[in-house]
């Protein structure tokens, strides 16, 4: 029965690949794709999704699927993605995103000549970032707000710029990340103890190599596709603002390190989510055009700006997030993640056998899920069964799981951060994907290594 599962699975997935790879609309193909593999799996009798409202009838209940997936995504990740999308267009109204890049270009005038080296150094600084920001798509996007037009105008190309920025959520490490604390709470270990002893030893090797080698796949792909680098700003920016306004974009970012867990600073702890961020943000921001204009008529006007920036949002990328959520509930009905474990129980490896096949599959359940979390919360919890059988730490298997499978997510062209950012970028899924694709795979390797070799 895995066997058939699989083969079913790899079937379904063959055939959403030929249908984006035809540049067929990628919301139906991945919407159609979703429901078909959730009917066959009723079909056969497998374990659908548990829905909050069933309606009694399967017919039904595979659009209320849809809505329930609408009503999840506009509650949670959508809603942020939304707002930050409003955010980012009203700064770029009002001229914010133009000031900082004016102020910014002084200091970091000399990478014009070195436009990798400069997009090189985002990985690192954004890894922290998202040590304090663990969200993906909330990371991605603000730095989209903040560092994209800095490195466009240092010269660096649109698709660099953006795989660069995707890039710096390809490890999702720290305490307020969701896969360390369900790693964590897994192998009954404390959480900081795991990032400082485990995760930062292992992350700074993987962040060094993936510098070097985006610096050389960037470099290398800008050359053979010029015409993708020809809307490359390289001129003098003037600023269209007050100089203040250059605190605008990265008002967020300082906001949700200021008040993070990571650090509690406050005597009461004050929880700060990204979304409530962006619109504090929002609020300011508007209390500096009003102090600027003295026109309480335009500043009400420019919210335009940023409800239609949310709605081209929500039409563009929440819709095709929802869709690929859809596609990714198909596949895990099809029982695709318990075949692909049968598969490697069989194989017959040792511990360090086992330990790569999982990481490896992780890495692959996530990249067609496009979801990090759903690929580890899959298999996380087979990881002390396994290691008690082998006689080995749970350490050892868990943790190049838990970076395979955002790893994976970031090579994933249904995954929220690659929509999201191709979204804001103007560039498809698939050229973020393959800027990706060879870092990510040397990293995963290099890990492996790192670990059992």
């Amino acid at each position: 029965m895995a066997s058939l599962n699989l083969i079913i699975s790899l079937g379904f997935i063959v055939i959403t690949a030929w249908l984006l790879f035809k540049k067929y609309h990628p919301h139906a193909v991945l919407l159609v794709s979703g429901m078909a593999m959730l009917v066959v799996a009723y079909l056969l009798g497998h374990h659908l999704p548990t829905l909050t409202i069933p309606t009694g009838n399967f017919g039904f209940d595979l659009f209320s699927y849809i809505k329930e997936s609408f009503i999840e995504t506009n509650g949670g990740v959508g809603l942020m993605i939304m707002a930050i999308g409003g955010f980012v267009a009203y700064i770029d109204h009002i001229g914010a995103s133009n000031t900082l890049v004016h102020v910014a270009m002084k200091p970091l005038g000399l990478f014009r000549a070195r436009p990798y080296i400069a997009a090189a150094l985002v990985i690192p600084i954004g890894q922290i970032l998202f040590v304090a920001i663990p969200s993906a798509a909330g990371l991605s996007l603000l730095l989209m707000a903040s560092l994209f037009p800095i490195l466009t105008n240092l010269g660096v190309s649109k698709l660099s710029a953006a795989s660069v920025i995707t890039a710096t959520t390809a490890m999702g490490i720290g305490p307020a990340s969701a896969i360390t604390a369900s790693a964590t709470d897994i192998i009954g270990m404390d959480t900081v103890g795991f990032f400082v002893g485990h995760q930062i030893p292992l992350v700074i090797p993987l962040s060094i190599s993936m510098m070097i080698t985006y610096y050389f796949v960037n470099r290398y792909f800008d050359k053979k596709h010029p015409e993708e680098v020809e809307d490359v700003k390289t001129d003098e920016t003037k600023a269209k603002a007050p100089l203040v306004y250059a605190l605008i974009p990265i008002l967020p970012i300082l906001l949700l390190i200021v008040f993070s867990d990571l650090f509690n600073l406050f005597a009461t702890p004050i929880t700060l989510d990204t979304t409530t961020a962006m619109l504090v943000s929002l609020f300011i921001a508007m209390c500096f055009e009003l102090i600027r204009t003295k026109s309480l008529k335009t500043v009400y006007d420019s919210m335009k700006t940023f409800w239609n920036g949310m709605g081209n949002i929500f039409k563009t990328v929440v819709t095709l997030i929802i869709a690929a959520d859809i596609f990714a509930k198909g596949l895990i009905s099809l029982g695709f993640i318990d075949s692909l474990i049968d598969v490697s129980q069989h194989l017959g490896f040792g511990a360090i056998g086992i330990s790569i096949v999982m990481t490896v599959l992780i890495f692959l359940a996530s990249m067609l899920m496009g979801s990090g979390n759903a690929a580890f919360f899959a298999f996380g919890p087979l990881v002390p069964k396994i290691a008690s059988q082998l006689g080995v730490k749970s350490t050892s298997i868990i943790l190049p799981m838990q970076l395979s499978a955002s790893m994976g997510r970031t090579v994933s062209p249904v995954a929220g951060v690659i929509i999201a950012v191709s979204e804001v970028a103007g560039v498809t899924t698939m050229a973020i994907v393959k800027r990706n694709l060879i870092p990510l795979t040397v990293a995963l390797i290099i890990m492996l290594c790192y670990l059992f070799i």
